[in-house]
């Protein structure tokens, strides 16, 4: 059996991680690692592999930046040729990053098995791209891994067969338990004992000069009664400065490898986010989240975890503020099968699948 895994962008090889090192403990299975080059990342050194006890990828298609359609499409292009050339029995896919469409559309076409690794989760805003990459993936999908109940609902009210889901957990938090210990050996040095941790990079916060001013003003007034530490996103960064706002006051960093940012995330009073990951990361953590969106398409770390949307609402985001400094900020639980072994279940529902 060959598995070919497809991955884009950091979050990805996190999830990609956890599969393919219970794949190679539990099948004798030939497994090959494609990169689309989709995302650059230099915080992705050989340690970050090491770490992970992942092996580098085989092949790197260098696709680079561009406009979705340029994206997808040329990912497609130089995605094909590997395909025939490896002809693998199931293409694994991971998240809903333009890598994921663009090889479910490629395999789909080849008659190539399609398994989707965090399948079923539906913000039902179709703004978002990622929420059309995550629709025509499921569709393609062959093997839909969910990680929690909310994923299996979306699907079956799809008319996804009920004996194609498989829900499996959060990969995401597999990694995330793997490498805590080390991420509780980073320094904080220069930063405040008690502070808010922010990543905001959303183009709904900030490409529009009137939704950027009103997040920058919140994270000034946050600033006045807990101190904010800021790892700015490149995009960030960018409109921020054009833009003209002074934020002297912040502690702004530089992006960090995902180690050190897992530190800060683990000993942060709450964090100020609107990344999908970070709000499943903070649920598992136990630490209060503010998400400044109006959804999310992991509606679980709202009703079970430690997660609150507030959108773009300043008075919201300053009343949960003020129930964290007081005690009582959100706690929350941590949801089922989000316990370090959700690759390995994918493994034995691989293994339990003759078809493959």
């Amino acid at each position: 059996m060959h598995i070919l895994h497809v991955v884009g962008a950091r979050p990805n090889f996190m999830k990609a991680a956890p599969v393919c090192r219970a794949l190679a403990e539990r099948l004798a299975v030939r497994q090959t690692l494609v990169h689309t080059g989709q995302h650059y990342d230099a915080n992705m050194s050989e340690v970050f592999f090491s770490q992970l006890r992942m092996p580098a990828p085989d092949v790197n298609l260098e696709v680079g930046s561009g406009s979705h359609a340029q994206q997808t499409a040329e990912i497609m292009r130089r995605f094909e040729p590997v395909v025939l050339e490896t002809k693998p029995d199931l293409v694994l896919v991971y998240g809903d990053v333009n890598s994921t469409v663009a090889a479910a559309l490629v395999c789909s076409k080849l008659l190539i098995r399609v398994g989707h690794v965090e399948a079923g989760l539906r913000s039902f805003d179709r703004t978002m791209p990622e929420e059309i990459n995550r629709l025509v993936t499921d569709r393609l999908s062959d093997l839909l891994f969910t990680p929690s109940e909310d994923g299996d609902t979306n699907l079956e009210h799809e008319g996804v067969p009920t004996e194609n889901i498989h829900r499996v957990g959060n990969v995401m938090i597999d990694s995330l338990i793997q490498l805590l210990p080390v991420a509780a050996q980073c320094s904080r040095d220069g930063l405040p004992d008690r502070y808010a941790l922010v990543t905001i990079h959303r183009p709904s916060n900030v490409d529009d000069s009137e939704s950027l001013k009103g997040v920058l003003e919140s994270l000034l007034q946050v600033n006045e009664q807990l101190p904010v530490v800021f790892p700015v996103h490149p995009r960030t960064r960018q409109r921020i400065a054009d833009f003209g706002t002074h934020l002297e006051k912040l502690y702004l960093l530089e992006p960090l490898p995902y180690i050190e940012f897992l530190a800060l995330q683990r000993r942060a009073a709450v964090v100020i986010t609107d990344s999908g990951g970070i709000q499943e990361e903070t649920t598992y953590l136990g630490v209060p989240c503010l998400t400044i969106r109006d959804n999310t398409e992991r509606p679980v770390t709202v009703t079970v975890g430690t997660n609150i949307l507030v959108g773009q609402d300043r008075k919201k985001l300053m009343s949960e503020l003020g129930k964290v400094l007081s005690g009582k900020g959100k706690t929350g639980k941590v949801p089922p099968l989000w316990d370090g072994n959700a690759g390995d279940r994918i493994a034995e529902i691989l293994s339990r699948t003759a078809s493959i």
